[in-house]
Formats: structure tokens, sequence, C-alpha cells
């Protein structure tokens, strides 16, 4: 009996997966453990392992499609099962039966352009069915383009690229003639765009202001840089480290802060998961560093290193990125040199520190002495149903006092 090969589902979150990459073609033998193909989610990337033992029937989507989880991607049995009843709605859009051959999967032989094959040996031109049908809407020849998917597979942001090529041809050194450019919303900014606007609409934020003198942050700061220019085993531990090591802090003073907001109750939280934003290519991703509060400072430096590496690679656990996940979120926009800003908070949670850049300002240097002492701008936006003002603001402080009477 045939077994149907199912997209998974990775995450409450996650509605669609891309296929990025087949490593079988149809016709083929396949056991079961085998990588059939590589996928990724808006957020993480993963490898998708064959259910069974058999032929590779029949392929669905192929690479490049967008595919609904738990669909029928293929179909794996014995020669001459039918596949018709397997296939879903809409497979025919993204790529037939046929499409995926060896020939296209095959990794290029030595000598041969990573991302020259746009026209296999059959003559065939490698392009997904969304840019095919991109390039006929746009007029876009595409015959002679270098495709930058997969095995050099023209995909549609090689079609847009080719487009805005012509549009500047056509008016060299001047701005295109058309009123407006579109494009699609991409997985990762339609779910940021869909939890933002659900934050603002479905909760009553509001966003206090304080700044922290920062000297001892930066001195502590100097310090680790000298002992590693000296060849020390220091680890890297920089201001953003030291600031969250100082949210946790105060979190364990502050725990109403360390919380959800359930509509009708609230989760407080004996330990802290800290959340923080992280830019990648994707768009903005929150993981969480579990058990932050158990942490020595190098030991949660290590940490918030690693899962933002794992962010970056595409490679961080789906559920180490919901919402759910993590009992308060730090958002550190200081290197862009923004001086004050409004975080949203993730909810269910009910708070999130906005961390600025660092500016000097008048300042009493002690000893009747008076000048300019660097300063960090901290901007908490927090949920008035489940904290009011006043316990907000004594939170607020005790991260600036927990930052000005750092120590390391």
């Amino acid at each position: 009996m045939a077994t149907a090969v199912i997209m998974p589902k990775q995450g409450q979150s996650v509605e669609t997966c891309i296929i990025t990459k087949w490593f079988r073609s149809t016709g083929e033998s396949v056991a079961t453990g085998d990588i059939l193909f590589s996928y990724e989610t808006d957020k993480a990337a993963f490898d998708l392992e064959s259910p069974a033992d058999g032929i590779l029937l029949d392929i669905f989507f192929g690479e490049g499609s967008e595919v609904p989880v738990l669909s029928n991607v293929a179909v794996i049995g014995k020669n001459g099962e039918a596949t018709e009843s397997f296939k879903p709605a809409g497979a025919a859009l993204h790529v037939s039966a046929a499409e995926i051959t060896r020939e296209e999967i095959k990794a290029p032989s030595v000598g041969s352009v990573q991302n020259a094959p746009v026209e296999e040996m059959t003559g065939r031109i490698r392009i997904s069915p969304r840019a095919r049908k991109l390039a006929q809407e746009k007029g876009v020849d595409y015959r002679s383009l270098v495709g930058s998917g997969p095995n050099g597979r023209i995909v549609s942001a090689d079609i847009e690229g080719a487009q805005a090529g012509i549009a500047a041809a056509r008016a060299p050194g001047r701005p295109s003639g058309e009123e407006y450019t579109e494009k699609p919303l991409s997985n990762v900014r339609r779910l940021i765009a869909k939890a933002m606007h659900s934050s603002l609409q479905n909760s009553a934020q509001l966003t206090h202001h304080m700044s922290a003198d920062v000297r001892k942050l930066l001195e502590a700061r100097g310090k680790i840089k000298e002992k590693r220019a000296a060849g020390n085993t220091q680890p890297d531990i920089t201001l953003n480290d030291m600031i969250c090591w100082c949210v946790i802090r105060a979190l364990e003073k502050f725990p109403e802060a360390n919380s959800h907001f359930l509509d009708d109750r609230i989760k407080t939280f004996n330990k802290v998961h800290l959340g923080f934003a992280v830019d990648t290519q994707r768009g903005l991703m929150v993981p969480v560093v579990k058990n932050a509060g158990d942490m020595d400072l190098a030991t949660l430096s290590a940490a918030l290193k690693s899962s933002a590496e794992a962010c970056k690679k595409g490679s961080i656990s789906p559920e180490l990125i919901q919402s759910t996940a993590a009992t308060f979120t730090v958002s550190n926009l200081g290197n862009y040199g923004v001086e004050m800003f409004t975080p949203v908070i993730n909810l269910p949670q009910v708070g999130i520190l906005g961390v600025c850049t660092i500016i000097n300002r008048p300042a009493d240097l002690g000893n009747n002495v008076f000048g300019f002492a660097p300063y960090i701008g901290l901007s908490l936006t927090y949920d008035h149903r489940a904290i009011d003002g006043g316990p907000a603001t004594l939170f607020l402080r005790e991260i600036k006092e927990q930052i000005e009477a750092f120590s390391y």
C-alpha cells in the first residue's frame, strides 16, 4: 500500500513551509530514514526523512514551492500503484510528477559553475513555476538569466531583479517611469505583521522611558577587551549580555513583570525564560534562553550568542521562538543609534524592554564636580491590563539601579 509523504507542522504558528532542495527523484528506490528533501519555515530549516521503504512514485511540489503544512508532498510505494488519490488540490500549479528528475537534483560535475546550469542537457530551462508565471506577467525573457535558486533554478527573485534591471536600462540614472512596484509578503513578514497587529489590538500597552548611567558597564567591557587582547581566555561578554543580566535580576525582584496575561488569569513564572530580539535575513526573530536566571553571566552570554547564531542560520528550534516560550523580552536597538522607541509586547507576555543607544549627558561626577556621563536609554512597554503604572515604574527603576550598580 502506498504511503504519503506529509509536510510536517513545525510549531503552532507555522502554516506553510518552502521546499528548498530535493535529494531524491521520481522512480528512485528509497529506504526508511533516507533524506528526501530539505525545507524551511519562516524561522528554521529542516530535512525530511522517508517514512517508508519503496519507490518514490510521485512528487507534487518542486523546489521553491510553498507548501501548506500537513499536505501530501509525495508518494512512496510499489511500481504500478496509483498516486492520483494522494495529489493535493493545487499541486499541479507547482510541479508535475515528471518535473523532478535525476538530472535536476544531481550535484554539479567538477568544473561546472554552481549557479550556471539554467538549461539542462534536455534543453529545458530550470525555473520555478512561480517565477515562470511572474516572468509571463512582467514580460521578462528568462531564457538568458542565471538562477540563484537551488542548483541554478531561476526563482521569482531573479525575475524581479531582471525587471528592475530592464527598468534601469530604459532610463539610465533616472527613476523608473512606473509609479510603484509590488511584491507579495514573505511568510515571515506575514507572520510578523499578524503578531504585531494582534498585540496592539488586543492589549493595553503603555511605554515608560528612563535612562541609566553605564559607566560601570563600560568599565567592565573595557577590562574584558583588554584581557582578550592580551590572549586571555576571557569570554567576550557584551554590553547587551550585561543588560540582560541586570534585567533578569530585576525580574527576580518584580515577578509580576515575569508573567503571561491569559484574559481571565495571570500566570506568574518562578523561572526567567528570557526572550531577545534578533535581526535576521528572514526578518525579526525572538528566541528564548530557558532558565536564564539560573545562569552566571558567562553562561548567559554564551547562550544568547548561540541562540542568535541558530536564528541567523535558520536552525533554531521552532519551540524556542514561540511567544509563549519566553516570560519577558529584551529588544536592543542601541547599535542603530535609536535614542527612544516603543517596543511592542510579544503576547501573552506582559512586558518588553527596549534598549536604546548611549548618549553623554550632564551629570554629577562626585565631589561637586559636574561633567558629562554616558547614559543608556531604557524603554519599558507593559500591558496595563496586568501591571499598573506604579509597579511598572518601580520595575524599570530597578533595572536602572542594577545597571548602575553592576560589577564584574
